[in-house]
């Protein structure tokens, strides 16, 4: 639970940002007492309901709970493009009167107002659009030194950062298994923040999960928003609808008579919950056997990568970053892990990263589309 100062700061930072944008935008957009009063309205709402999604959660209705969430998180995401918007008029408003001097003024403040507010509601339309549909499949050739020829050609599908919870339910979920099932993998691999809830409150909507069907099995290492949603109650379940879970732990798959190790860590930052649970790539590959033709860890941060070169993984499957989800967050990502999506080497290590398979928070994706991911290991 955040603190009280860290509350206070919050808020204050919000409430000034929605000041701000009112104070640049509202008296541009219009001269009428009226239309400023409405526009000056829904900032005052949307500073509220942005907090409120947050808080939602912890309401015992949980249809309320999911509306409010619903509306208070597209509020963040409109209130995110306007921010942007706003601060690229400002910079237009110093420039342009550079470049074109003869622009009257007033028209390009009343223009530059309108084509702010217009566009960060179509750039947040477009976001839930590219949201809300089922990821599309993203192939990826993964090239592995001295790979065995009987496991040229396996594949793994990837799924990651689904977060079902207030805006992700069932029939969304029930469509990623359905077009990851139509890929026939010789293994899933599900890489953590799989929920964003309680088991009482979304087993009913993880349900689809059972339905997932590859040759070796359906894997699943936690991420960090599975701890706060009670970590051990979620393996309990997940193992029950027929999902491995590995935690610190490797299974090793007879493919074609060959060998190939599947490992599994707690997430990065387990320990901070249960320090027993520590993300631990080289117990996690302890005991392996030493002629395998590929080693494969999954770890839901792409940052446990230096740990994974060190325990002598050949590749590592993460997610975790969303790509960034929309700009500019994307530009962000990179101070905290060390790689953002798509497919990347460390010494002997490749490491691909999801740009995820849901969504986070606001129901928006711009510039990092959402992936259901099929690598095939190729020779190098």
């Amino acid at each position: 639970m955040p603190s009280r100062f860290t509350i206070v700061f919050v808020l204050s930072v919000l409430g000034a940002l929605h000041a701000w944008i009112g104070w640049r935008l509202v008296p541009a957009l219009s001269a009428d007492v009226t239309a400023q009063l409405l526009y000056g309205i829904y900032l005052l709402l949307s500073f509220v309901l942005i907090p409120t999604a947050l808080l939602a959660r912890t309401l015992r209705s949980q249809i309320w709970a999911d509306r409010l969430t619903w509306v208070g998180m597209l509020a963040m995401g409109l209130f995110s493009s306007l921010l942007l918007l706003t601060l690229v008029r400002e910079v237009a408003l110093l420039l342009v009167p550079l470049l074109i001097p003869t622009l009257a003024p007033q028209t390009l403040v009343q223009w530059s107002a309108r084509v702010a507010v217009a566009g960060a509601g179509a750039l947040t339309l477009l976001g839930l659009i590219n949201a809300r549909r089922v990821a599309a499949v993203v192939h990826v050739d993964v090239p592995i030194r001295d790979l065995p020829v009987a496991l040229q050609g396996f594949t793994i599908a990837q799924i990651s950062d689904i977060h079902v919870g207030p805006t992700i339910k069932h029939d969304y979920l029930h469509a990623i298994v359905t077009k990851v099932n139509a890929l026939q993998a010789d293994v899933v691999a599900v890489t953590g923040d799989l929920v964003d809830g309680s088991v009482a409150q979304l087993s009913r909507h993880t349900a689809p999960l059972a339905q997932l069907q590859a040759r070796h099995g359906v894997y699943f290492v936690t991420g960090n928003h599975e701890y706060y949603s009670d970590a051990p109650a979620w393996v309990v379940e997940l193992r029950r609808l027929g999902l491995t879970v590995l935690m610190n732990e490797h299974v090793v798959l007879r493919h074609d008579g060959e060998s190939l190790v599947l490992a599994g860590v707690t997430d990065y930052s387990a320990h901070h919950f249960d320090p027993a649970q520590r993300s631990d790539p080289h117990a996690a590959i302890l005991h392996a056997p030493t002629d395998s033709g590929v080693n494969i860890l999954l770890a839901h941060q792409p940052r446990s990568a230096e740990a994974a070169a060190d325990a002598g993984f050949d590749l590592q499957l993460s997610g975790h970053t969303h790509g960034g989800q929309f700009f500019p967050w994307n530009l962000f990502v990179p101070l905290q892990q060390p790689y953002v999506a798509g497919l990347n080497k460390l010494r002997n290590l490749w490491i691909y990263t999801s740009r995820g398979t849901g969504y986070w928070g606001p129901p928006k994706r711009l510039l990092a589309p959402s992936e259901i991911t099929r690598l095939r290991l190729i020779v190098a």
